[in-house]
């Protein structure tokens, strides 16, 4: 729901409904889903504020969309771990969140987020929506969250530059992580994406890019599912427009000048996370990481 700006008294659009549909998979894997958990983020939905009844949404139905539930949280995990250890074995103090929309990385893990710049990248009006809602909240901007306002359909080039302005510094290394872009994108602009970052970046960086497969490589029985949130995507005015092999998408990246890339599949995800599950819970298939270094 829209927001008030105290700032100007100006009502602030509500954010992507993807990025609010993303929060609240989050906060139901903590009430409909068994421990152990595997992410705890209970202030998306803090966040989000979602209207009265979102429970009762059919993209929330428990058991219907237990496999895109659970994907989210093993990809926040995934990411919320390299992180951690990427600031811990390598003193990377510097983490970029391309299309950041209501991630909590920072208002969570207060301690880690102290020792780092973060960088949260993202359309200007969801953005500006998102730090309306943290000043709401009692949360605010820490000095080191930088919330930095991009317009990807007027310039989607200006969003490097963007990034410096906000104090990003190139020469010392980062970890950049960009979860659910880049199907709505062109293949020529994730590849002008991927190129930025392996030639901007400082030696020793890391980013970790999911990417949507072709649907011939999912389960058989995700496949419906795929094709129901494209049809989703289509009548929202944001449809999916690329899909990748991994083999495509490790060419890629080695194309545009990374040292090294390998592919973390989504069952590298489910092995490590759900394996022996009381509740047999699972991420559904459709969506792998690409993680390259410079």
């Amino acid at each position: 729901m829209p927001v008030h700006d105290a700032a100007s008294a100006e009502v602030v659009p509500a954010p992507d409904h993807t990025a609010v549909r993303v929060a609240l998979w989050r906060a139901l894997h903590l009430t409909e889903d068994a421990e152990p958990h595997v992410l705890e983020d209970e202030l998306g939905l803090r966040i989000a504020d979602p209207a009265p009844g979102w429970r009762e949404r059919p993209d929330m139905d428990p058991a219907g969309t237990a496999g895109f539930r659970a994907h989210v949280v093993a990809r926040a995990r995934f990411i919320e771990e390299l992180v951690t250890e990427q600031a811990e074995t390598a003193g990377v103090d510097q983490y970029i969140l391309l299309g950041a929309g209501l991630d909590t990385f920072a208002q969570r893990n207060p301690e880690l987020a102290a020792r780092m710049d973060v960088f949260e990248i993202d359309q200007p009006a969801p953005q500006a929506w998102k730090r309306a809602r943290l000043e709401e909240l009692g949360l605010g901007v820490p000095e080191r969250l930088h919330l930095v306002p991009v317009d990807f359909e007027a310039d989607a080039d200006s969003w490097w530059d963007r990034l410096l302005a906000s104090g990003f510094d190139p020469a010392r290394p980062a970890v950049v992580a960009s979860t659910g872009v880049t199907m709505y994108l062109s293949k020529a602009a994730n590849a002008a994406t991927l190129h930025r970052l392996a030639t901007g970046l400082a030696p020793g960086s890391t980013a970790a890019v999911t990417f949507q497969l072709t649907i011939d490589l999912l389960d058989p029985a995700d496949r419906p599912g795929r094709e129901f949130a494209e049809r989703g995507a289509r009548r929202s005015g944001t449809p999916f427009v690329s899909f990748y092999t991994p083999e495509e998408m490790l060419s890629a990246a080695r194309s545009a000048g990374f040292v090294a890339a390998r592919h973390v599949s989504g069952g590298d995800l489910a092995a490590r996370w759900f394996a022996d599950r009381a509740d047999g819970l699972r991420p559904s298939t459709g969506e792998d990481f690409l993680v390259a270094t410079t």
